[in-house]
């Protein structure tokens, strides 16, 4: 049926109106109908409860899960990302800069210290202390963030 509906429109410069648009459309769906049964035949259709493997003990929907994120999870992953970088922009620029080298840039421990100058302790002490920060800061933004949702209802 979409099939017919977008053949439909894709030519609705060709109808003529020799014809009432209903039998219009209905010769699309028709000819559509036996493009589909024409195709049909060249494909084997296979069960996705159909067992598959050398002991036949997997069902074939079980090897074709999708593990990737669905869009609930993106969304929830993007929002949580925003309120990191958001209390990110709080630390103090030291922290803030030691944060983005390591798990922004995912430079490693002395790659960091060589950027910023440092020494590998004082770098990992910087890296605990913005760990520490941001974890506060992301708390209270989520525990404001729910309030404030709460209170709109």
């Amino acid at each position: 049926m979409q099939d017919a509906l977008l053949a439909a429109y894709k030519h609705l410069n060709q109808f003529r109106g020799e014809a009432q648009l209903s039998t219009w459309l209905t010769t699309i769906v028709i000819n559509c109908a036996k493009m589909q049964l024409r195709k049909r035949s060249r494909y084997t259709h296979v069960s996705l409860d159909s067992r598959i493997g050398e002991d036949q003990e997997y069902p074939l929907s079980d090897i074709l899960v999708d593990h990737r994120p669905n869009p609930e999870d993106e969304c929830h992953r993007s929002t949580l990302t925003m309120r990191l970088m958001k209390s990110a922009a709080r630390l103090s620029p030291t922290l803030r800069q030691t944060f983005h080298l390591r798990y922004v840039d995912h430079l490693s421990v002395c790659e960091t210290a060589r950027v910023l100058g440092v020494p590998i302790g004082t770098l990992k002490a910087q890296t605990a202390r913005a760990k520490a920060k941001l974890r506060k800061l992301v708390r209270g933004a989520l525990h404001t963030g729910s309030l404030s949702r709460g209170r709109r209802r």
